[in-house]
């Protein structure tokens, strides 16, 4: 059996610096098309499938030079680089006998590694069970590759009746004479969307009487006092901070008078007091008035018993002539709007329900999972309870305008309606991402005077004091999101000689005849690290109203599927999850690597991603993939995160991924352990001392000596 590049060889310092780097490119990357968690940074992927796909090198010289292209085509510059590109396509054609390889991933998710086979010209299939994820993958790699392709600019109006050419601009390809329909398409009625849902929401976001555009409000639950003496509504704020940089510093005062509760922003110099103490802090609340505690115990109870409330502190502004936002205390006139808002949330709730036969605001059960989703302990129940009244009305209005998409087509020539599904999941796409940002559990960015969107961290957390963006202004808005959308299409709008294979199924059940796949390569979930269909029922919810009616396969069930993810969540949720124990997980990985080597052709290769600290999670992946009838041929860490990350110091996650490259084991070979000793032990110093120079230190380092060691006995 040949080997290939990765078995004997790979540039893991040169991938790994790509591979960070990549976590703080935003513009264009597949990261800002949707959310997903965990995904595989391009670089790696772009590297690790072509150094899969050719061979080993003949010489040190052939060494250096595949390495040094490896390194230059993992580049995130390079990743439509056409010379680059076409000279990998051509190289990985050449070792597989002129004919594109078939490469499958059967954990898809986010869509980073099929993407990254479809680039490098293989015959591609990707699946998951998620349907969000199977619908960011359809985004990601099918829509753009298939719709995105250039046509003649007078094409493009022929087909589009309702257009006049001279009313429209249009981002044109290398040459004035065509252009990216899809992009275009997408470009066009995100306009129109905006400009719908303006007419309806302009009146409860209006501007101030110098000109000023409000773009957020500054919002606090509040608790009344435990004090009966007291009772004063008490603001639950963790800092009163409302920007934070080095040239300018602006916070609110909380200001009692009895049992009066009010506020004063100050600036700069005039700042006498200290914003980082709130009156909160890890669900403990004190009374600025009386200094009456109400421990957290008592808060939860408080929240479930429905005695909380909100209060409007602050409004945050942009101004047309002038640069920066400014801020100004919320006023009566402001609630008036936001109670006028919650009436007219009553009339178009009712309207949109019989028209839709289903509640427009999400009414599916928010579920309690320890260390992971605490929002229900504090008595957000619902979905729909992340939100509060004028963003339930901005969400719906927009879900209503997306749906609508479709219906205007005038002329002789209708544009598909399959085409149309295309175009309306990346306008449902923007309203995913708004919502992110659009919610009442997103806190306001001080030191970067900015909204934060609501999956911080890989779960769903109470938010104290929050920011309200407005969707339809120019800053954390809908247009805003629409443009990441359009970066994104621009991006993948690369030729493919075949469209991707794309299915809603589970790994463990693979609809292929056996021995059909060259390469597999997948990033399996690992134990408990990442809930991905709870997490992903935030979108799921909101794409079941919006795109049901398209995609009626994806959203035919309540919630995403969760029986068969393989996942261990017993410890998370022992009511819905008690058969999802370590032994599901353990057993359930294993029967997706046996299903994997079925699918593989004898003579095929397998590339398994995994980062985890514990040595008993690598006892159990390894047993996994040697049971399954594979061994290890190679196996790589590359550093793929970036050192800042948020679950960094608190999570099993390590800095780097092991990449294990993997074939079937045709033979039966036994031997002693004293027989291979001297031989793990050469292999595990070999490595190492390469690893080490390479950059791999800490715990990465020692955890990267696994591999070795199974190269070995693994056969």
């Amino acid at each position: 059996m040949k080997k290939t590049f990765i078995e004997y060889d790979f540039p893991v310092k040169e991938v790994s610096e790509h591979s960070a780097r990549e976590k703080s490119i935003r513009h264009g990357h597949i990261s800002t098309l949707h959310i997903w968690w965990a995904r595989r940074p391009l670089a790696a992927s772009r590297a690790t499938i072509y150094a899969s796909l050719v061979p080993a090198p003949i010489d040190e010289k052939e060494r250096e030079e595949h390495s040094k292209f490896i390194a230059e085509l993992s580049k995130w510059e390079n990743s439509n680089n056409k010379e680059l590109i076409e000279k990998a396509r051509q190289d990985i054609l050449d070792a597989n006998d002129g004919v594109p390889p078939k490469v499958l991933d059967p954990f898809a998710g986010g869509g980073a590694i099929p993407l990254e086979a479809l680039r490098l010209g293989c015959e591609t299939y990707a699946s998951d069970l998620n349907p969000v994820a199977v619908l960011i993958e359809k985004a990601t790699l099918e829509f753009p590759q298939k719709y995105g392709q250039p046509i003649p600019r007078k094409q493009y109006f022929d087909e589009r009746a309702w257009m006049k050419d001279e009313n429209i601009e249009l981002n044109a390809f290398e040459d004035d004479d065509t252009v990216n329909p899809l992009l275009e398409d997408v470009k066009y009625w995100g306009n129109y969307i905006l400009e719908e849902a303006k007419k309806e929401l302009d009146e409860f976001y209006p501007a101030d009487p110098d000109g000023s555009i409000p773009v957020g409000y500054i919002w606090a639950r509040t608790l009344p006092c435990a004090n009966p003496d007291c009772r004063a509504e008490i603001p639950l704020v963790r800092q009163t901070w409302l920007a934070k940089k080095s040239n300018k510093k602006v916070a609110y005062k909380i200001l009692t008078n009895g049992n009066k509760i009010d506020f004063e922003i100050r600036e700069d110099n005039a700042i006498d007091f200290d914003p980082t103490q709130g009156t909160t802090a890890r669900a403990n609340v004190n009374c600025p008035c009386c200094n009456t505690g109400i421990p957290a115990r008592d808060t939860r109870a408080k929240f479930q018993a429905g005695k909380n409330n909100q209060r409007m502190i602050a409004v945050v502004l942009t101004h047309p002539d002038r640069r920066g936002k400014t801020y100004r205390l919320a006023t009566e006139d402001d609630i008036t709007v936001y109670d006028e808002a919650e009436k007219a949330l009553e009339v178009k709730r009712q309207q949109l329900f019989d028209e839709w036969g289903l509640d427009p605001v999400p009414d599916e059960e928010l579920p309690l999972m320890s260390g992971t989703f605490n929002a229900p302990i504090y008595g957000i129940n619902k979905w729909g309870d992340l939100f509060h009244s004028r963003q339930k009305l901005g969400l719906i209005i927009f879900m209503d305008a997306v749906k609508s998409i479709g219906n205007h087509q005038e002329g002789n020539q209708p544009l598909l309606d399959n085409y149309y599904g295309a175009l309306k999941c990346y306008l449902a796409f923007s309203l995913d991402r708004l919502a992110s940002y659009y919610t009442s559990n997103a806190p306001w960015h001080v030191t970067g005077e900015k909204a934060t969107q609501l999956f911080g961290r890989q779960a769903i957390s109470m938010c104290w004091d929050y920011c309200e963006t407005v969707p339809i202004s120019n800053s954390f808005s809908w247009s805003v999101q629409i443009e990441w959308i359009l970066r994104c299409i621009k991006s993948l709008s690369f030729e493919v000689n075949k469209l991707p294979k794309i299915s809603q199924s589970s790994a463990i059940d693979i609809d292929i005849n056996d021995g059909y796949f060259d390469f597999i390569c997948t990033d399996p979930p690992y134990y408990n690290s990442v809930p991905y269909s709870d997490l992903s029922d935030f979108f799921y919810t909101l794409l079941k109203r919006t795109l049901g009616d398209v995609y009626t396969d994806l959203f035919a069930t309540p919630l995403s599927p969760k029986s068969d993810e393989i996942c261990e969540m017993a410890g998370w949720d022992s009511r819905r999850y008690a058969h999802k124990t370590k032994q599901f997980y353990e057993e359930m990985i294993e029967k997706a690597f046996k299903e994997s080597t079925r699918v593989l052709k004898t003579n095929g290769i397998v590339n398994i991603v995994y980062a985890h600290k514990s040595t008993d999670a690598w006892e159990t992946i390894i047993n996994a993939i040697l049971n399954a009838g594979l061994y290890l041929t190679g196996s790589w860490p590359i550093h793929t995160e970036m050192k800042t990350r948020l679950r960094a110091s608190e999570s099993a996650a390590l800095a780097s991924s092991i990449y294990m490259v993997c074939r079937k084991r045709n033979t039966d070979e036994t031997a002693y352990y004293n027989e291979i000793k001297p031989a793990i032990e050469k292999r595990i110093h070999k490595k190492l001392d390469q690893f080490w120079a390479e950059g791999i230190g800490g715990s990465d380092f020692f955890i990267s000596a696994i591999g070795p060691a199974v190269e070995v006995f693994g056969k």
